[in-house]
């Protein structure tokens, strides 16, 4: 039951790294909020360094690394823009959209057709997306999907969501062309460089307010350490479809934190969405 322990704990970091990012570094713009998060995380790689060993390392696994940084670039930016922009019991559930996306990605690229309780799940992950805005509903049925459109961060996430897809494969090929732990230091060092560098081209950076707050964002930088680690500890123990599934209650995490972060309103009905959402993916990925 280690995996299982270590798969929430997984869940648990990704939902305390947004909520966190989100309350400290909010009123910067997406690209300081990811540059804090890479800056803050580098002093624990850099210790995490002298404890792992380094595997013999193929061209699949370079060609691999080559295609994920820039897309998980891309898609940790607009991960950034969401939260900042949308309350986080409306954007983080919409993840819960990837696997929806890698059944209808394997259907048009594969011609693979989902089972039942893919379907099923698919159902569930929409009714969920339905019930987050249900208050809506007083202005008329479809109100609710058409309040999805409204908000930036729900449509930015889906879009983060369609990318992680892809990522998720391209993962697991990294890491059965290397390790587990290697492949969790490598990924995200490589990743916080990427940031580092190419982010001030994009955008001005406000160095000074983001250093001038380094025990809030070492906080931020752990969080998101530990979600690498956790993350490969887990999956290296159990299949990875066990490991993603339980990892995915980081949304129903996410829903709490808004409302006690940051007093986010009709929480109730948002809880019921991301429950629903949460179920779809359980369906997808287990049953599926």
């Amino acid at each position: 039951m280690l995996w299982f322990i270590l798969a929430i704990a997984t869940a648990f970091c990704v939902a305390t790294g947004d909520a966190l990012t989100k309350k400290f570094f909010g009123r910067f713009s997406p690209y300081d909020m990811a540059i804090a998060s890479s800056i803050y995380s580098l002093p624990f790689l850099i210790v995490y360094i002298f404890f792992i060993p380094i595997p013999r390392l193929d061209t699949v696994f370079w060609w691999v690394a080559i295609i994920l940084i820039p897309l998980d670039t891309f898609a940790f930016y607009l991960y950034m823009k969401a939260i900042k922009l949308s309350p986080l019991s409306l954007s983080i559930p919409f993840l819960s959209f990837t696997p929806v996306f890698m059944i209808l990605t394997g259907f048009i690229v594969l011609g693979e057709v989902p089972n039942s309780w893919g379907i099923i799940g698919i159902g569930f992950v929409v009714a969920g997306s339905y019930l987050l805005n249900i208050t809506q509903v007083k202005y008329g049925y479809f109100a609710p999907f058409r309040a999805i459109l409204r908000e930036p961060g729900s449509i930015l996430m889906m879009m983060v969501a369609f990318i992680y897809s892809f990522l998720a494969v391209l993962g697991k090929k990294a890491i059965q062309h290397s390790s587990p732990l290697f492949f969790g230091f490598f990924y995200l060092a490589t990743f916080d460089v990427a940031i580092l560098i190419l982010f001030p081209f994009l955008k001005k950076i406000k160095w000074r307010d983001i250093l001038k707050i380094p025990a809030k964002g070492l906080t931020v930088g752990l969080m998101l350490f530990l979600h690498a680690l956790f993350h490969c500890l887990a999956i290296n123990m159990i299949e990875a479809v066990y490991m993603i599934a339980v990892k995915r209650m980081s949304i129903l995490f996410s829903v709490v934190y808004g409302w006690i972060l940051f007093k986010e309103s009709d929480i109730g009905e948002r809880m019921l969405g991301a429950l629903f959402m949460f179920a779809g993916v359980v369906f997808i990925i287990l049953l599926g």
